[in-house]
């Protein structure tokens, strides 16, 4: 990318491009209507860019992160979804990073550093699947690479509701309620030492817990009448 595109795409950061706020207003609104939909905790968001980790329920949990934020948050999404016709042209409106099989971990990691380097958020999802029960299931440490390359906050998000709201096997969401919490982030000091060499375990365990943490949040707060 050239010095000016890199410039664009970090001003892009806390003001991104009228389709992307357009894709937001509309889905935030059916998201509402449909699914009774609430977030808290946007305000905990740091100014710089951020990980943002979060159990993962469904095909719709990147929306859901993202319509209540006024910032765009950025996913991998493989590359040849980018020559796809309109969905190219949306991903790319969106901030979605494009990812090469061929390219191994290795340049996710690279691409997903630099977006927050730029300021924006990324988003992943360390349980690797959608969970059909709701529950929370083991991380996979790949996130250790992302934060230790970063140096920047993690922040734990915790979905409650999205896994009866649009199951594995099912095209159209279903009517229902679901709930999101962002939590407190792990500010850079503490990643840094969690992230030392021989403490992954470690790491991974802090961070789930934070993570079940929102989720019970979200699940409490989702039974509230």
């Amino acid at each position: 990318m050239s010095a000016s595109g890199s410039a664009d795409l970090q001003a892009d950061a806390h003001h991104p491009n009228w389709v992307w706020r357009g894709y937001r207003a509309f889905l935030r609104t059916v998201f509402v209507f449909w699914m009774d939909y609430r977030a808290r905790g946007t305000d905990r968001l740091p100014e710089s860019g951020a990980l943002l980790i979060s159990n993962h329920q469904s095909y719709l949990d990147p929306l859901l992160i993202g319509v209540p934020l006024k910032r765009p948050v950025s996913y991998l999404a493989r590359h040849n979804l980018f020559r796809v016709p309109f969905i190219g042209w949306t991903l790319r409106n969106t901030y979605v990073m494009p990812i090469r099989r061929e390219g191994g971990g290795t340049e996710s990691i690279r691409e997903s550093v630099r977006r927050m380097k730029q300021g924006f958020l990324v988003g992943i999802f360390p349980e690797g699947t959608r969970t059909a029960s709701g529950e929370l299931n083991d991380f996979k440490p790949g996130f250790i690479a992302l934060a230790r390359n970063a140096k920047l906050p993690i922040v734990p998000i915790g979905i409650a509701g999205a896994h009866r709201v649009m199951p594995r096997g099912t095209v159209f969401p279903r009517r229902g309620r679901v709930r999101v919490v962002f939590g407190e982030p792990l500010p850079p000091e503490e990643i840094a030492e969690l992230g030392q060499r021989g403490r992954e375990t470690e790491f991974v365990d802090a961070v789930r817990r934070r993570v079940q943490s929102c989720c019970d949040e979200a699940s409490a707060w989702r039974e509230q009448a």
